[in-house]
Order: structure tokens, then sequence, then C-alpha cells
């Protein structure tokens, strides 16, 4: 079984992504696949030919810091990016998945499991939940951002309500850290 784990910044699914590791199951995560794929020449290249050579640093690698200052402040740079970084990371998803294939259950991990169609490529959906003012409140302790830098970033994304409505699974993550493990733990023991 395929489950696709996604929900808004700030919500908790690092946590949930951790907690399902910890059980011993095969966790597939999106972003980390996009760290890396940002890392590649071509990838660099091009990322640079759209948004100018300011975001390259030093050493020759992507800012991340100053390229998601452009892509978090206007969506239509956000779209350039994902243009550019997604055929590389779909493909990357989908050797992961071949690999795993064997595995009872599967954890793909990605923020944009809906917008990018992994939806498709999964049994069953979990959305990893939080009111807006927790997760403002939350990237604002783990980022150091502003209210209004916080707000923007949550804005880019789909909204969360509208990923609700797609899932098949919500994981209400407005309580504790052991909380939303117990809750984790028992969506697996059902499922296994």
């Amino acid at each position: 079984m395929i489950i696709g784990l996604t929900g808004g910044i700030a919500t908790g699914k690092s946590l949930v992504s951790k907690t399902l590791r910890e059980l011993g199951i095969k966790v597939i995560d999106a972003d980390q696949i996009a760290h890396r794929v940002l890392n590649r020449t071509e990838v660099i290249d091009k990322i640079k030919e759209e948004f100018g050579r300011e975001i390259i640093n030093n050493k020759g690698e992507i800012d991340r810091k100053k390229l998601g200052e452009i892509v978090f402040s206007e969506h239509v740079k956000l779209k350039k990016l994902e243009e550019i970084t997604h055929p590389t990371i779909l493909d990357v998803i989908d050797q992961k998945l071949k690999e795993y294939k064997k595995q009872d259950l599967i954890v793909l991990d990605a923020p944009l499991l809906f917008e990018t169609y992994l939806d498709q490529k999964v049994d069953e959906t979990w959305v990893v939940y939080a009111e807006e003012p927790t997760q403002i409140e939350r990237l604002q302790k783990r980022d150091g951002l502003d209210y209004f830098e916080a707000k923007c970033r949550i804005d880019v994304q789909m909204p969360l309500k509208e990923k609700v409505q797609r899932a098949d699974q919500v994981i209400n993550n407005e309580g504790t850290k052991q909380e939303l493990r117990r809750k984790v733990v028992k969506l697996v023991e059902k499922r296994i």
C-alpha cells in the first residue's frame, strides 16, 4: 500500500514522517529529493538563467534563502521554479517507488501531492492539518519569519481546507507532539 502524506507548511508533516520512519516504514521524502535536485549542475544552470546570478552563493550553489524570498513573494516565480525542478523530482520519486515496491507500506511525503498529481500514484492520502494561526506561530518560531512572511508562505500553497476535502484521512495536529505520534501509530496499525 502506498500512502501519500501531505499538509500545509508548519502543520507537523515532518513529525508525522519522522514517526513513520521510527516505525520502520519506508518514506520517500519529496522535499529531500528536491534539495538534492537543486544541487544538480543542469538545474542550477536553468535556475541561474531564470532568476539571475544573485541567487548563487560563493560556493556556486543555490542560495535557498534568496530563492525562497523570490518565489514565496511571487506566485509566477514559484511556478517557474516548479517547471524547472519538478520533472527531475518526479523521475526520482518513480525510481524510489519501484525500489520499495516489495514493502507492505510505503509513504510518499510530498507537500505538493495534489498539485503535482502525485495523489494518482498512491492508494490513500493523508493530510496533516493545523489552523492557520498555529501555522503562522510555528513558522515565526521555527524560521524566524515575521507575520507577513509567514502568511505569504502559507498563501502561495494550495489552501489547506482544499487538501482536507481531497484527503482520505485527516490528521489534526492542534495538540501535543505525543498526541500526534499516537494518532500516527493508530493509523499505521490499522493498515498493516
